[in-house]
């Protein structure tokens, strides 16, 4: 078994330190916004839509914006409302920790929306671009959960069990590997397989994210202790398997607009 002994903390400098987390956001985004503008660059070549590279810059700002706010206020509302209401301005204090995938995804696709109305666009583009490029992020993302030693497994005697000596001397599921490789570099190799060489109906990669994410999410979740705090709902589901589920749905409700707006 391999015992866990990574630190969270890349380089401490006393009163500020650099932490994998932190990097994982920025390098997410940076690396995002530059594959992000290849992909819309490839589709100026095939619908001569120049705007929409164009205007990709201004719409980072929002997508940060997006994903602090959404991630932040998806974890006070769907994990943890009781503490939060009564702890007001601990929802500020987002360096202590507490982030929703799904809250951050939702505040991303608010803003991505906002921007797209505001500048007269069409945000299905704009959502297959962010789909296409979000797996580089959730695999950064996940990939320094594994090193804080969060978000792990539930125990195994599998021979690739992983001991956080922070929680306890069971060997435990690796779960933030397993997320790591699904929702990031299966998903990633989906999606861009996908946006490049499928000339399919504009949405039609958002909406195989949001099905391929929950489904591979649901899976992951069955090998990831739930927060100690919540445990499971009806003895089986954590928080994070219904909203993957309910994630899921919306994909697919979503890929048949896509398809008969196609056909119409």
């Amino acid at each position: 078994m391999i015992v866990h002994n990574l630190d969270p903390v890349l380089i401490d400098f006393g009163i500020i330190q650099i932490r994998w987390y932190s990097l994982a956001y920025i390098f997410g985004i940076l690396i995002g916004w530059w594959y992000g503008k290849i992909i819309l660059e490839k589709k100026i070549n095939q619908n001569n839509e120049i705007i929409y590279l164009s205007k990709f810059d201004d719409l980072i700002g929002y997508i940060i914006i997006g994903t602090i706010v959404g991630g932040r206020l998806g974890y006070v509302f769907f994990y943890d409302p009781f503490f939060y209401f009564d702890n007001f301005l601990e929802i500020i204090k987002i360096w202590n920790g507490g982030m929703s995938f799904h809250g951050g995804l939702a505040g991303v696709a608010i803003s991505a929306y906002i921007f797209s109305k505001k500048n007269n666009l069409n945000y299905k583009v704009y959502f297959d671009t962010i789909s296409a490029v979000a797996p580089i992020g959730i695999f950064l993302g996940r990939i320094s959960n594994f090193i804080n030693g969060e978000l792990y497994g539930v125990p195994t005697q599998k021979p690739w069990g992983i001991i956080f000596p922070n929680v306890d001397n069971v060997p435990r599921h690796p779960s933030q590997i397993y997320e790591a490789l699904l929702e990031g570099i299966l998903l990633f190799i989906v999606l861009n397989i996908l946006i490049f060489f499928n000339r399919s109906k504009i949405g039609f990669v958002s909406a195989i994210f949001l099905i391929l994410y929950g489904f591979f999410r649901i899976v992951c979740e069955q090998f990831r202790e739930p927060d100690i705090h919540l445990g499971y709902i009806f003895n089986y589901f954590s928080v994070g398997t219904i909203l993957s589920i309910l994630m899921t749905i919306f994909g697919f409700i979503f890929l048949f607009k896509v398809v008969y707006a196609k056909k119409a």
